[in-house]
């Protein structure tokens, strides 16, 4: 059985998604939901669905507070979820090409600090872009720059608000995300 991290910071829509995903597999164990943010709905998520979570500070996930705590709960592999904050090169290290982030756009347009949820929904609006999608990537020591996995595209027209282009890209990760995670772990 493999033992999993999802890493979120807000409301935990994928989050959930993922677990619900994973419930009744015999390999793959959602075995923590790890949140920077004490009042994100994702700890509510993951209460409820009888998954434990970790709360912790920046400078915990930088001092070595929550790789302590992967090592102890035998993490094998980390998920991030609508993670907000750069994941430190000592957790990068001891997860090579065990950690992936799920992106709101076609990497590598509209990536990079700063360029998550609607800031990026805004972008390719303003760029009147006539595709958008999800791209699925290793991480690595830069915002958005890890080797891609898997990218799934949706239609835009003029027409598309921002928050029309949310909704399409949120259907395309709920769609794809458990599955590219699936196919990883068990490929």
């Amino acid at each position: 059985m493999k033992k999993i991290a999802i890493f979120a910071s807000g409301h935990g829509s994928n989050a959930e998604n993922i677990i619900n995903y994973f419930k009744k597999s015999t390999s793959i164990k959602i075995d923590l939901i790890a949140c920077n943010n004490p009042n994100a709905k994702v700890l509510d998520r993951a209460n409820f669905n009888f998954v434990t979570t970790l709360v912790f500070t920046k400078q915990e996930l930088e001092n070595g507070f929550v790789l302590n705590h992967l090592r102890f709960k035998k993490i094998e592999f980390i998920i991030l979820a609508g993670f907000l904050l750069k994941i430190p090169k000592s957790i990068i290290k001891e997860y090579v090409n065990k950690i992936i982030n799920i992106h709101p756009s076609l990497l590598p347009l509209y990536g990079g600090k700063g360029m998550y949820g609607m800031n990026v929904h805004k972008k390719v609006h303003e760029s009147k872009n006539t595709e958008s999608g999800i791209t699925i990537h290793f991480v690595n020591e830069h915002y958005d720059d890890g080797s891609i996995i898997f990218q799934a595209k949706c239609p835009l027209n003029s027409n598309t608000t921002p928050q029309k282009i949310q909704k399409k890209i949120h259907k395309l990760e709920l769609k794809f995300f458990p599955r590219i995670i699936e196919n990883l772990l068990n490929g």
